[in-house]
């Protein structure tokens, strides 16, 4: 099994307490090989992940969000019996299938609409003011907190 330490990383940052997890979780191989997919960037803010689901119906197809993990997944309803077909090459898998992202806490699912034998879903990042960057004025010795001894009362 590969272990990666990333001690050195937490040495100089602050509030990455999620990062070993997201480590581990990408170095195990089990990732799904079907269906294919695409996670595109579009702009700043914009995603998109584009899966191929050809021969799958609106109906077969759900997706879900739960705890910032983002899940597809299809199955392909059983077929009639009048539908007895015998395939001379059949290269069109329509298995059942489950993918999982995990997003970040400021990832908003837009939608996910069916084109083309793709699902595609819109992905918008909305960061909150608090988290924008911003520029921290250096007053002097005007900006210091003023602590008074603790032998002093206050009165009011």
């Amino acid at each position: 099994m590969n272990t990666l330490s990333l001690s050195p990383l937490f040495r100089r940052s602050v509030g990455f307490d999620r990062l070993n997890d997201l480590f581990e979780s990408a170095m195990q191989n089990d990732m799904p090989s079907y269906p294919p997919y695409n996670v595109e960037k579009y702009g700043e803010n914009d995603y998109r992940i584009a899966v191929a689901t050809a021969g799958f119906a609106e109906q077969e197809l759900d997706v879900n969000v739960e705890k910032r993990v983002l899940t597809i997944t299809a199955g392909k309803g059983e077929r009639q019996e009048d539908d007895k077909v015998q395939y001379l090459h059949q290269g069109i898998a329509q298995r059942a299938f489950k993918l999982s992202f995990r997003l970040d806490e400021n990832i908003e699912v837009q939608g996910a609409r069916l084109e083309n034998g793709l699902l595609i879903v819109d992905l918008l990042r909305v960061v909150p003011e608090e988290q924008r960057p911003r520029q921290i004025p250096i007053n002097g010795s005007q900006g210091r907190l003023e602590t008074q001894p603790a032998d002093e009362a206050v009165t009011v």
